[in-house]
């Protein structure tokens, strides 16, 4: 923003200064006209008082019947005075100058004459006389019979008869300096305010912390400084209410983020304002392909219900429809209550409920105990059969022992993962903030998981891709988010069939949260399994998951690690066939 190099106070000082400067010169102007006229009417209306006097001199020698040869001149006062008389064709009568030329001139159009002959009276200021060549003030006056015209001669005694007294010129510039120096004052005082107030505008709108009271000490006691103290307390209240506000914001964000259900909150045009994580999970899972958007909701066909109920409602403003939708949705084996609420100005919330989250968990509790006592008599029962056959039998060959004791030795292996598992999620369960938080690069984790099972995907014909850009990086534990893309890794080796395609891939960002995706295109799950493949030991077909070495902890360590590292993790079967995970990771936990 640029500053101009005046400031406000004295720009408006120059601009008053300059008007009132220009209104005391105009009025100096006028008054020095104005006296200069009035020095000469008074100087006129004394020549003029002598015509009359000549005037009445003569009447009274024509009504004696006297001749006239001497007007008395002398009796005005005035020295050097000149009287002419003429008559109306400009012919002079009589002059009291010695002009030898002056019967020849004719004095019609000498302008104090024409100005007598129409007006009855006028003057010239000074002119030089063509009969006499002398410089006169004239003054004439119209008669019935003629005209008589009086003039000075305009030397230095009449000059300073009509000079101007110039001592209200002097009085007005002490006016002028006196009333500049309180404008002065008063521009100052308030150029200061204004530029406080500028200088609060400034910091402002760059967002810089200031001092309130210290500026409020520096306002003027008038008028304009209330208002501007008015003014910064107003904003000061103001932004302490935004503050306030924004601490309720990220609460409630807080708390979306950490909701059971997934909330989105929309404008009436459907564009995102508000969304937690849950909500693009559950919409992800919901729609048969990754959703890049979560505008792009409204456009898959579980949810064309909803849009047309917004559109209907957001159509008829001023109807009494009820602004309140829900439905429930069932997708691979889950089931979903989706509720839409339209608000006053039209925009609307869309919360998303997995319903069968607590009763997963309460079947989750219910057989752990169970299961984890199952799983570990499994393997202890099979040790002890074999070593007991092995005790008990004294004719046994020692190849058919060599073979007994190598199948216990599996078994302990079996039991060895089976404690290890269970370990794990102990501590991820009890020791979630004592873990080491370190930058990951994913993208070079999976080329890690990638190469290390290069053998197994080459038995089975497999196919791993790694989508997954260099540049995605988070801050958590390296052990869980490798056990995250292992145990997904190996799960799709064990099960998902030969000739395959592994894909991993990050479909998505926002500011906290990265979106991957982890799909293969084997045999998949059925929908009725789908739903607790994350369950502690739940086996989909538990001979062949124990003939392959499986604990049954792989997908729960998986879903714990990602809950730790703030995300969220579910399972969908692929459009081409297959199983693939959706889960979320936060960008720094």
């Amino acid at each position: 923003m640029q500053i101009s190099p005046f400031s406000f106070g004295r720009k408006l000082f120059l601009s008053v200064t300059l008007l009132f400067l220009t209104f005391v010169a105009i009025f100096v102007i006028f008054q020095y006209q104005r006296e200069k006229e009035f020095k000469v009417e008074l100087l006129n209306s004394k020549l003029q008082d002598c015509n009359d006097w000549i005037h009445r001199d003569l009447t009274e020698h024509k009504e004696k019947g006297t001749e006239c040869s001497h007007l008395p001149i002398e009796h005005f006062g005035l020295k050097e005075l000149r009287v002419t008389v003429i008559d109306f064709e400009g012919n002079v009568i009589y002059d009291s100058s010695e002009a030898n030329n002056m019967q020849l001139a004719n004095h019609l159009y000498r302008p104090e004459v024409e100005q007598a002959i129409n007006n009855g009276y006028g003057h010239d200021v000074r002119r030089v006389s063509e009969s006499t060549g002398i410089t006169y003030f004239y003054s004439a006056t119209r008669y019935n019979d003629y005209i008589i015209r009086t003039a000075l001669p305009y030397d230095t005694e009449l000059k300073e008869s009509l000079r101007i007294d110039l001592e209200y010129i002097g009085l007005a510039i002490l006016v002028a300096l006196a009333l500049i120096f309180i404008f002065y004052k008063a521009t100052n005082r308030l150029g200061i305010s204004v530029n406080n107030l500028r200088e609060f505008a400034i910091h402002i709108d760059r967002n810089e912390p200031y001092d309130y009271n210290n500026i409020l000490a520096t306002f003027s006691n008038d008028e304009l400084g209330e208002i501007s103290q008015h003014i910064i307390q107003i904003y000061q209240r103001l932004h302490e209410t935004k503050e306030a506000l924004y601490i309720e914001r990220e609460k409630l964000i807080a708390h979306l983020q950490t909701s059971r259900e997934g909330l989105g909150v929309f404008t009436r045009d459907k564009k995102e304002i508000l969304v937690n994580s849950l909500f693009s999970q559950y919409s992800n899972i919901i729609s048969d392909y990754n959703l890049e958007t979560t505008e792009s909701i409204f456009n898959i066909p579980e949810f064309e219900s909803i849009t047309q109920f917004i559109n209907k409602i957001q159509s008829r403003p001023t109807g009494k429809e009820e602004k309140r939708m829900s439905r429930s949705i069932t997708k691979d084996g889950r089931n979903f209550t989706i509720e839409c609420i339209i608000f006053q100005d039209f925009s609307f919330e869309i919360s998303i409920n997995d319903v069968t989250q607590e009763e997963e968990q309460g079947q989750l509790k219910r057989q752990l105990t169970q299961n984890i006592a199952h799983e570990l008599k499994t393997p202890v029962s099979s040790i002890q059969a074999y070593l007991e056959t092995i005790v008990t039998n004294e004719n046994i060959s020692p190849e058919k022992a060599s073979v007994f004791l190598q199948r216990c030795y599996e078994q302990s292996n079996r039991l060895s993962r089976l404690l290890r598992d269970i370990s794990v999620l102990t501590r991820m369960d009890e020791a979630v903030n004592m873990l080491e938080m370190e930058k990951v690069d994913i993208s070079a984790l999976v080329e890690k998981i990638i190469n290390e099972v290069s053998i197994d995907l080459d038995k089975k014909q497999i196919t791993a891709v790694n989508s997954i850009k260099k540049n995605v990086q988070i801050r958590g534990n390296y052990s869980l988010i490798y056990s995250i893309f292992r145990n997904l890794m190996d799960n799709s080796i064990a099960y998902a069939g030969t000739h395959i395609q592994i894909t991993v891939n990050c479909f998505r960002e926002d500011e906290s949260l990265y979106y991957f995706s982890f799909a293969d295109t084997g045999v998949g799950v059925g929908s009725e399994h789908m739903q607790r493949l994350f369950e502690r030991f739940y086996r989909i077909d538990k001979g062949r998951s124990r003939k392959l070495g499986g604990t049954g902890l792989g997908l729960a360590i998986v879903k714990n690690a990602v809950l730790i590292h703030g995300g969220n993790i579910s399972a969908k079967s692929n459009q081409g066939g297959g199983l693939e995970f959706i889960f979320t990771l936060a960008k720094d936990k």
